[in-house]
């Protein structure tokens, strides 16, 4: 059957395909529609998939661990600075190896689109010393989760499947198989202390996982994943990885309009699975390679590889030596200038779109909480509000530029009790609520037992806001989290953020950052979004 399908809706079909039991993730662009996508399938009852959210990436990674513990495939999603979440879990996973098959899906976002780097996932597979895919188009995506599945499996290791924005977010023709394959039955590890990482056990499995290393790179270079072709002038070459050899192609086919291009002629090795093909690149050297131009999507990871597996009299050019972009992701205009072609006559966007900066929705409960926090921080000489990542993050810009600092998940509450610790006061961290339960928990935590003077505003809109509103973790248990966490039940405090309730709320800050010791206030007010598609469903009904 053929499907149109956006990159994550066919990675998610593929997994289904592929006899997928769990899905574990957190919700991040540009990975969430995976799971969303499988949360709404038709299979996903019948065949008993479990697709609930988890709490953050790290909890997602151990629980799919878990699952392939008991035999079972399993996937999880996160977007790239998930991995950073997960990464105690991803890299002991490499050495605990697995049961069932497990992949694990980090969706990059060169450019930063909805991020705050631009980090490339491709590292962490070679950190952790495991293959890693990277699909070129959504057929590729769809074919290779059950490629592998049955890789992780044969092999015993956890898979890290890469894919970027544009990847992500495009959509193509995908065709699927007519029968998805059965689920696993559950089946325990033959080998079970293989899962004990004590020290004794740890050094076996690593030396394992040492010894496996050629048969990952044996594996890309005869799967057929990565593909070289001898051009007609060999001593020139392109290495192209993932989404960027469409960009590549797309030039190619240009050439007819009588351009002098530059690498016209030169072999093309296509690197959809890592580690690198030794073979296929020793290949390229052999048919005379002189000078190579590697195009790949994210940080030159392969660009810094490839200079330590070729003769030092080839000439390598790519981001490095900026024949392409340093930063953000490439585009069809890049790779031609890389390629020697004239640009192509464009309508630039900031002459055609007016720019329109992101703001907070209209009736939004972050606007009457930022107004009132506002008004009470001017009454103080040099207040500072530590904010965090959420649609709450817009109240650093107009009109309320209410925040100072915004460095990551978490962050606000343990860069606020730092700055308190440092003799700042007032102290107060932003937080939402799905980002509180993802890792402003402990943050807490660690206020409540130095009894740090700040005040913790979790902005509870009762969603995941910022990724189009999935279920979040803490939802009504908010005040029993904190008291649990040991703050004092009379300093948990509830607002409700509408412009008639002004005055209490601003009468609740004012008390709470008097108070001596760690305080939470929770503004509490469903976000906009979802209680109109509530109201829909209601009125539907």
């Amino acid at each position: 059957m053929k499907h149109l399908l956006l990159g994550d809706e066919a990675i998610a079909q593929g997994a289904i395909d592929a006899g997928l039991s769990g899905v574990y993730a957190y919700p991040g662009t540009p990975s969430t529609e995976i799971t969303e996508y499988i949360q709404m399938a038709e299979a996903k009852q019948p065949r008993g998939i479990h697709c609930r959210w988890a709490a953050n990436e790290k909890t997602a990674m151990e629980a799919a661990l878990g699952m392939s513990y008991m035999g079972k495939r399993a996937l999880v999603c996160m977007k790239h600075v998930g991995m950073n979440v997960c990464a105690d879990a991803f890299m002991n996973a490499a050495i605990t190896g697995v049961n069932g098959g497990l992949i694990v899906l980090a969706a990059d976002d060169p450019s930063m689109h909805s991020s705050q780097n631009e980090q490339d996932s491709r590292f962490y597979a070679k950190f952790a010393m495991i293959p890693c895919l990277e699909p070129s188009n959504q057929q590729e995506a769809y074919d290779m989760m059950a490629y592998g599945y049955e890789l992780s499996e044969r092999l015993k290791t956890p898979i890290l499947m890469r894919v970027t924005t544009r990847m992500a977010h495009s959509r193509a023709v995908v065709e699927t198989v007519d029968t998805p394959r059965a689920q696993n039955n559950m089946s325990m590890p033959e080998d079970e202390k293989h899962f004990i990482l004590l020290p004794a056990y740890a050094k076996k499995n690593y030396a394992e996982l040492v010894d496996l290393q050629p048969a990952f790179t044996a594996e890309s270079n005869t799967a057929g994943h990565n593909t070289y072709l001898k051009g007609t002038k060999p001593e020139k070459a392109i290495l192209t990885t993932g989404i960027a050899y469409n960009y590549l192609m797309e030039n190619k086919g240009l050439e007819v309009r009588g351009e002098r291009l530059e690498y016209e002629g030169a072999s093309i090795l296509k690197i959809t699975q890592y580690p690198l093909p030794t073979d296929l690149i020793q290949q390229m050297v052999a048919d005379g390679l002189k000078e190579l131009l590697v195009i790949e999507e994210g940080q030159p990871v392969v660009e810094e590889m490839i200079c330590g597996m070729v003769p030092s009299s080839v000439v390598v050019k790519g981001r490095l030596t900026g024949d392409l972009p340093r930063m953000g992701e490439l585009t069809p205009d890049s790779v031609r200038a890389a390629l020697g072609l004239k640009a192509l006559p464009t309508n630039e966007k900031e002459a055609v779109v007016v720019g329109r900066p992101p703001a907070l929705c209209q009736g939004c409960g972050h606007r009457d909480m930022y107004a009132a926090l506002n008004e009470v921080a001017r009454e103080y000489a040099a207040p500072r509000i530590f904010g965090d990542i959420g649609c709450y993050t817009l109240g650093a810009l107009s009109p309320f530029h209410a925040i100072h600092a915004c460095v990551e998940m978490g962050a606000s509450v343990t860069m606020a009790k730092g700055a308190a610790d440092a003799g700042q006061h007032p102290a107060i961290a932003v937080i939402g609520d799905s980002t509180f339960t993802h890792s402003g928990m402990t943050g807490l935590l660690d206020c409540v037992n130095a009894n740090a003077n700040v005040v913790v505003l979790i902005s509870d809109n009762l969603t995941t806001g910022m990724t189009g509103g999935q279920d979040s973790a803490g939802t009504g248990r908010l005040e029993q989290i904190c008291t649990g966490l040991g703050v004092a039940p009379d300093h948990v405090r509830v607002v409700v953020p509408l412009p008639k309730n002004m005055e209490e709320i601003k009468a609740v800050l004012r008390e709470e950052i008097d108070y001596p010791g760690t305080s939470v206030v929770i503004a509490r007010r469903e976000c906009i979004q979802t209680l109109k598609r509530h109201l829909k469903a209601a009125k539907r009904s």
